[in-house]
């Protein structure tokens, strides 16, 4: 039992300095797109730049709760250990998520009725780089939100929300750049907005699942 916490606390370490790194990639690219944006004076990446904001603070908030858990452990105050403070961040983190992915479809349904013209060069710009900093942070984290030893496994559910954000960006940039290449071919601007719908109520799911599992476990639910 003993070596499983060992193995357990090393493991907490690593993804806490993986998440520290992703928040200097974020804050970086954050300050990026916004000083772009002032100096190209473009809306759509100054509004990128201060969404990635919101990132800062669900990675912080990830990376708090394991600096947290781990110089409490040995606190007296928490008789059943420090596991629910990540759990607890993970929760809010997926508030935060599912936010997000209701906006992302109110916001889509908005341009099906009221569509508005794309400048599809700059929003190409935007998806591209936004790409290729989540996915650079995927490549941080390795995506994984559990671990394996011998027959333990231990689900942390902060690094998997945290994970969820990010996997969110990338897939919605993703999907983005090919909605926006061909709508641009084609001269199609509601295709940018299915997508969006799609990412979207993906998000949304996420998000649940994280929620009821944390929620389970915050109140001590079988």
């Amino acid at each position: 039992m003993e070596e499983n916490n060992d193995i357990e606390q090393n493991f907490n370490k690593i993804k806490e300095r993986k998440t520290l790194i992703v928040i200097i990639c974020t804050i970086i690219a954050m300050f990026i797109e916004i000083y772009c944006g002032y100096r190209t004076k473009s809306m759509s990446l100054l509004a990128e730049g201060y969404h990635m904001i919101t990132h800062v603070i669900t990675f912080s908030l990830a990376y708090i709760a394991y600096v947290l858990a781990r110089k409490l452990k040995d606190s007296p105050h928490f008789k059943n250990g420090t596991e629910k403070i990540g759990v607890l961040a993970a929760y809010t983190s997926s508030v935060f998520l599912g936010i997000t992915g209701i906006w992302i479809v109110v916001e889509s349904l908005l341009r099906f009725s009221h569509p508005e013209e794309i400048m599809f060069n700059e929003a190409l710009f935007i998806a591209v780089f936004g790409f290729v900093v989540n996915f650079i942070c995927i490549l941080v984290m390795e995506g994984k939100g559990h671990f394996h030893h011998h027959e333990y496994k231990h689900e942390d559910y902060n690094f998997k929300a945290a994970y969820y954000h990010i996997l969110a960006d990338v897939m919605t940039s993703f999907l983005a750049i090919i909605a926006l290449l061909i709508g641009k071919v084609y001269d199609c601007i509601h295709l940018d907005a299915f997508i969006g719908i799609v990412c979207g109520l993906l998000i949304l799911k996420w998000a649940a699942t994280i929620i009821k599992h944390t929620v389970k476990i915050l109140i001590d639910i079988e």
